[in-house]
């Protein structure tokens, strides 16, 4: 086990390698993507029993949608049938759940389940579980200082007023604190366009398992990892 005194508050993930993990196996990307959702239970959970409070999770970027239309399908029915089969999970295990990103154009049916589970949960304590779905970093910063800018036309806001601390409160994590750790599975070294402003000091984990591999062991690798970091936030090293 890790060194508990030392576990990330916030844990994010990019989950990549479903549909190399598929084509590795000669099975179609949408058994790629349905084993992948298994694992969102098992990490949930993990996380949970190690006193992480935050796990975001990078289910379907804004640029997601430019994939095939039978692809796109697949993924919609598979958050859709996560809300349906994990809700009494979470439950179980005092877990909240929310989502980040823009609605349009997620299926109303989706967005409604989607609603549906986050006031069910609402009051659940141990940990949050956020899905990023339709998310997109720059569109979430663009929106933010839309908004901002909009306050101040309507006499809310003064421009001198904006610091980090009252723009991050105009993005969709506003009330979450920024990740400790982002792990991105597969071996990809970018971040693509995922929470860009919150994980400016993140500690970044690059594990080459797919995603339908990261499993409880995986993560322990990489909260290991973390725990043997020094963060510094700018200021000269200790030793």
């Amino acid at each position: 086990m890790p060194n508990t005194s030392n576990i990330p508050v916030h844990i994010a993930i990019i989950m990549d390698g479903n549909g190399r993990w598929a084509s590795q196996r000669h099975l179609p990307r949408s058994a790629g993507h349905r084993e992948g959702a298994k694992r969102i239970r098992e990490i949930a959970k993990s996380c949970a029993d190690l006193g992480v409070k935050y796990l975001t999770l990078f289910a379907f970027s804004t640029e997601n949608w430019q994939r095939s239309k039978n692809e796109i399908n697949a993924l919609m029915r598979l958050l859709d049938h996560f809300l349906s089969r994990e809700i009494k999970e979470l439950q179980k295990n005092n877990i909240r759940f929310i989502r980040i990103g823009r609605e349009d154009p997620i299926p109303a049916a989706l967005l409604k389940k989607i609603a549906s589970a986050e006031e069910s949960t609402r009051g659940n304590s141990t940990m949050t579980l956020v899905l990023a779905i339709n998310y997109g970093s720059r569109q979430e910063i663009l929106d933010a200082a839309r908004h901002f800018a909009e306050d101040v036309q309507n006499g809310k806001k003064q421009a001198e007023d904006l610091n980090e601390e009252i723009f991050s409160g105009y993005l969709c994590t506003a009330g979450i604190p920024d990740p400790d750790l982002l792990i991105r599975t597969s071996g990809e070294m970018r971040i693509s366009n995922f929470l860009l402003w919150q994980a400016s000091y993140a500690e970044f984990y690059f594990p080459k398992a797919y995603w339908p591999d990261f499993g409880r062991e995986e993560l322990l690798k990489a909260v290991r990892e973390y725990a043997s970091r020094q963060r510094r936030f700018g200021k000269a090293d200790v030793n």
